[in-house]
């Protein structure tokens, strides 16, 4: 019944009339673009195809003057100014070991206490509201001040996710999920919280994907309409970009990561969890999704502006 619910738009609609001071951030972009729409009413893709795309450039300069670039080490600086071409970067040992190990033992004792629970299939939503340190590290501002660079906007935090296990999740792009006008005001950055392999979950991800164009819902005839979401599965999203990826000949890397290294991808990039094969063997990480302020923020599959916890 509730499965049944969750298809039509009037029960997300209530919850977000009551729940505005989480989507207030909207409101005056609406008015910007010309959107005419209240912050707790559906949103889509399909209400922005009258205004133009709007390209997202990175000034290298700035990016090169930032106080987190500067002191990256030369390995690390030389996969930031790549990330433009490639649409994704790696800085190795970006978290000390023993900071890992301290993220880890806090997210298990949120666990243990029932503070944390699994959602949607084993992730541990936004423990930054439960640990410091886990906030401390994606909000800080240096790191922001930098992030704000490869969004060419203003970076704030979204959320963060927690991962025992590997996602296992199939190839997909950020921007069908968490959505935004103009495209590509988000960032994921995932952080390796033990060593991570083709064994135990490895991320995967399928450089310079984020050139293609951003396939949403009318991309898959999945548009639904004014009373309901789209009927099709997420099985057929993950169908359709299976085909393309195909079709146009893509070939993925796996990110074999050490703990404490960090993975920063464009909203666009394609990207997924490697089956997890050793079931002896945990893969902790942690991942925060930050967005653009200065950009509408909605989830293009429900069609929901997106609420902000923070």
């Amino acid at each position: 019944m509730l499965k049944f619910i969750r298809n039509y738009k009037l029960p997300y609609i209530v919850y977000n009339y009551f729940h505005k001071d989480k989507l207030k951030h909207n409101i005056p972009l609406y008015k910007k673009y010309g959107v005419d729409k209240k912050y707790y009413s559906p949103i889509s893709s399909s209400d922005f195809s009258h205004l133009p795309d709007s390209e997202r450039k990175i000034d290298q300069n700035k990016l090169t003057n930032t106080d987190f670039f500067k002191n990256l080490s030369k390995e690390n600086q030389e996969s930031t100014l790549r990330y433009d071409e490639n649409g994704y970067l790696v800085l190795r040992n970006f978290l000390r070991p023993e900071d890992a190990d301290k993220i880890n033992e806090e997210v298990d004792q949120l666990v243990k206490d029932g503070t944390l629970k699994f959602h949607y299939g084993g992730k541990l939503m936004f423990a930054i509201h439960h640990s410091e340190i886990i906030k401390r590290i994606g909000a800080d501002q240096k790191l922001l001040d930098f992030l704000s660079v490869l969004l060419d906007g203003k970076a704030k935090l979204f959320q963060s996710i927690n991962f025992i296990n590997g996602s296992q999740q199939k190839t997909h792009s950020d921007s069908i999920h968490m959505t935004t006008y103009p495209l590509g005001g988000l960032l994921g950055v995932w952080i390796a919280l033990e060593d991570v392999d083709e064994n135990n979950g490895a991320l995967h991800y399928i450089p310079k994907s984020h050139k293609l164009p951003y396939f949403l819902n009318s991309d898959y005839d999945n548009e639904g309409n004014a009373f309901r979401i789209g009927k099709k599965s997420y099985k057929a999203y993950e169908e359709f970009l299976e085909n393309k990826v195909k079709e146009l000949g893509l070939k993925k890397e796996i990110f074999k990561a050490k703990k404490g290294d960090l993975l920063i991808w464009h909203a666009n990039i394609l990207h997924g969890g490697e089956p997890h094969l050793d079931k002896n063997r945990t893969r902790k990480s942690l991942v925060y999704h930050i967005f653009d302020e200065n950009s509408v923020c909605y989830h293009e599959v429900t069609q929901r502006p997106a609420l902000f916890e923070l």
